[in-house]
């Protein structure tokens, strides 16, 4: 293709377009962006003196002034200018700092892979350093603040540069970039918390840092930042009419003299330092390295020399610092300084970044090719390769669950079982095995349930890496359980409400995706980031409302949400394995839509299915079923992703086979995972979602790295 046709991919969608040189800038326009970067200045000065204002210490604007006028009260208990430099302008400082560091990341991650999506949240930068200092923290190993800051660097980097290499590199297409970057930081978040649950006196306050939080102890650590970001700020600009240029196609940089490939690898260095060190000051503050790019190109369509790369990372970085400082200043205003100390400023900032992200994906087309579907990469299977599968699907199942009932803190025998069922067992037994057989029913209804969901959900948006967790609908529903138990009083406690709550939270979340997503019909690719976006929101207000909840129910909450069977009983297994019961035979009398669907657009008009209608019905019931799994198994990960896939691999594509022997490796997968949670580390215990997502994140990223073509 020549120069003349490159293709040219905007911050609104792809268009092919002419390439060519970038246009110059006029004095006028140059002058705008000038003006443009002194009134964002201007705004953070302000912005920043009413953050100075808010506190806990009742210190108020008169006092500021006051005490900037050498006229401070002597009889004052702790003198203002103490305040001032003990708490409020470090607060203030870091929040400066890590907004502007992360502001610019994401503007030249934007730039690079020329993708308005791309930030250091959606490339699993910010999880990989926040992974990389919590493995520091959890072996105890002492560094000081600028090797924190390598460590965090290194961490981010081998994120970013596995999300870009499994998702096909720069300029690859919008919906494949955001998923893979989305699970890999899935991926990484899940091995954080299995380390925190690990190492609990180790990482003893890391958690709550984990959600971004400005809380310094003194002015050291933005002060160390601060030099180094400036220097990373000039290196940026001296990239800046390079990444002018690349923003027409790698081809077209290239016929101009740039060095495409020294400019990524350059760039992508830049934006991970400034993460890193964000990271270190303040831990992952969320979204601002998406919100803050895509404001100032929006402000750019005011102020034209915003365009130029030269005035657009220091505007990106200049709204960055207003976003952080302002969501912080906020939260104080309006909860008060006591309570909004327990609420980490990265959470208000996810919300924002989350809203800013679905209206993008409601914007934007997706920039590469259709997804194959994955029946297309399937060959087709004989009956009696089926048939054979399946049985030994259905035995290693039933091996698991006989597993399931011997493991954990105290060992069992078969004929304990015997015992057990005859009713003649000796007290402990009986009571692990009272205990362990709704845990082992509930992981294999619940891992079946997931795998149900998964299978409808990629077969009807043509994704073969989406699942309900990715969609955001579970996340829905663990946010719906979460309201009932925090704020429900003893009525939420009860087991029908938090049903209630989670089912029909999980229902509300798929309707609100499904009526943002339609644009004169649905498109998959928007209907997945759609979901990516609202799942990200969502589990922000979960964590928010973890934070806000009487102390003594956070573990146990946050142990339910990361996908556990502990407290199970056999009422709850019996509430999924009735939806399964009615459900999978709706499922099979629609496999040959299901099959239609899967295909493309076209096949099932042509054969008379009414595509909407089926879509909708399909996807309400993996709704339904996604959210009822909440019940058994919290909300978990990655298994109504990694079933399909199996499935598919064994069997064949046909939904008749495929369904079935999904749902079993579903609930065999969930099983062994909760069964090895209770008992590597017994008597302590590891989730089950976690252990999923450390044996489904790397299965994940060979899917990812097989369909990067």
């Amino acid at each position: 293709m020549s120069a003349a046709t490159t293709r040219s991919r905007t911050d609104a969608g792809v268009t092919e377009a002419p390439a060519r040189t970038p246009r110059r800038v006029g004095p006028r326009a140059l002058a705008s962006g000038g003006v443009g970067l002194v009134l964002l200045v201007a705004v953070l000065v302000l912005v920043g003196a009413w953050h100075l204002t808010q506190g806990t210490s009742g210190v108020g604007l008169g006092d500021l002034l006051g005490a900037a006028l050498g006229h401070e009260d002597p009889r004052a208990e702790v003198p203002v200018s103490a305040i001032l430099s003990a708490s409020r302008l470090p607060r203030l400082l870091a929040g400066v700092a890590v907004g502007f560091a992360l502001g610019v990341a994401g503007a030249v991650l934007q730039s690079l892979a020329r993708n308005a999506l791309a930030s250091p949240d959606t490339l699993a930068v910010t999880s990989g350093s926040y992974l990389a200092l919590v493995l520091v923290a959890a072996f105890e190993l002492s560094v000081p603040l600028w090797a924190s800051g390598a460590v965090a660097f290194a961490g981010g980097l081998a994120a970013a540069a596995l999300v870009l290499t499994i998702a096909g590199g720069s300029g690859t297409s919008t919906t494949r970039l955001v998923l893979a970057g989305s699970a890999v930081a899935l991926a990484l978040q899940a091995a954080t918390s299995a380390l925190l649950i690990l190492f609990q006196v180790q990482t003893t306050g890391l958690f709550a840092w984990g959600s971004g939080s400005l809380a310094q102890l003194n002015l050291d650590a933005s002060l160390r930042a601060m030099p180094v970001i400036a220097v990373l700020l000039a290196l940026a600009l001296v990239l800046a009419r390079r990444l002018d240029v690349l923003g027409l196609g790698d081809d077209a940089a290239a016929s101009l003299g740039i060095s495409v490939r020294r400019t990524r690898m350059i760039g992508v260095l830049i934006a991970v330092l400034l993460t890193a060190i964000a990271v270190t000051v303040a831990g992952p503050v969320g979204f601002v390295g998406l919100g803050a790019p895509v404001l100032a190109r929006l402000l750019a369509s005011l102020l034209p020399g915003l365009h130029r790369h030269l005035l657009l990372l220091p505007a990106s970085g200049l709204l960055g610092a207003i976003t952080v400082i302002t969501a912080d200043a906020l939260l104080r205003a309006l909860m008060g300084a006591q309570d909004a100390a327990k609420i980490p400023t990265g959470i208000a900032t996810s919300m924002v970044g989350a809203v800013i992200m679905v209206v993008l994906a409601r914007r934007l087309r997706d920039s590469g090719p259709a997804e194959q579907p994955p029946q297309t990469r399937t060959p087709p299977r004989s009956s009696r390769r089926a048939l054979a599968v399946g049985s030994g699907a259905l035995l290693a199942l039933i091996g698991a669950a006989l597993l399931g009932l011997l493991a954990g803190s105290l060992w069992l025998r078969t004929g304990d079982l015997v015992l057990w069922a005859t009713g003649s067992a000796p007290a402990p037994i009986r009571f692990a095995l009272d205990e362990r057989l709704p845990r082992v029913l509930a992981a294999i209804v619940g891992g079946a349930a997931l795998a149900l969901a998964g299978t409808v959900v990629q077969s009807t948006v043509r994704n073969p890496l989406a699942e309900p967790g990715i969609l955001g609908i579970t996340a829905g529903a663990g946010l719906g359980a979460v309201t009932a138990l925090t704020l429900g009083g003893a009525a939420g406690a009860s087991r029908p409400v938090m049903i209630s709550a989670a089912v029909a939270a999980g229902l509300v979340t798929f309707a609100v995706i499904y009526l943002l997503s339609w644009r004169r019909g649905i498109r998959p690719e928007r209907l997945v980031l759609v979901g990516i976006g609202m799942g990200f929101g969502l589990s922000s207000l979960t964590a928010l409302l973890l934070l806000a909840s009487n102390p003594w129910d956070t573990p146990r909450l946050l142990t339910w949400l990361s996908g556990t069977t502990y407290g199970r009983a056999l009422p709850d297994v019996a509430v999924v394995g009735v939806v399964l019961v009615l459900a999978v035979p709706l499922v099979l009398g629609l496999s040959r839509e299901l099959d239609l669907l899967a295909l493309d657009e076209d096949s099932p008009r042509i054969v008379g299915v009414r595509l909407e209608r089926v879509r909708l019905a399909v996807i309400v019931l993996a709704a339904v079923v996604a959210s009822i799994s909440v019940v058994a198994v919290g909300t978990v990960g990655f298994v109504g992703l990694v079933a399909p896939h199996l499935a598919r691999g064994l069997v064949g594509s046909r939904h008749a086979r495929t369904v079935p022997l999904a749902m079993l490796l579903g609930g065999l997968l969930v099983s062994v995972a909760d069964t090895l949670g209770r008992t590597l580390i017994a008597p302590a215990q590891m989730p089950a979602g976690l252990v999923v997502a450390v044996i489904g994140a790397p299965y994940f990223v060979w899917l990812l790295w097989r369909s990067r073509a």
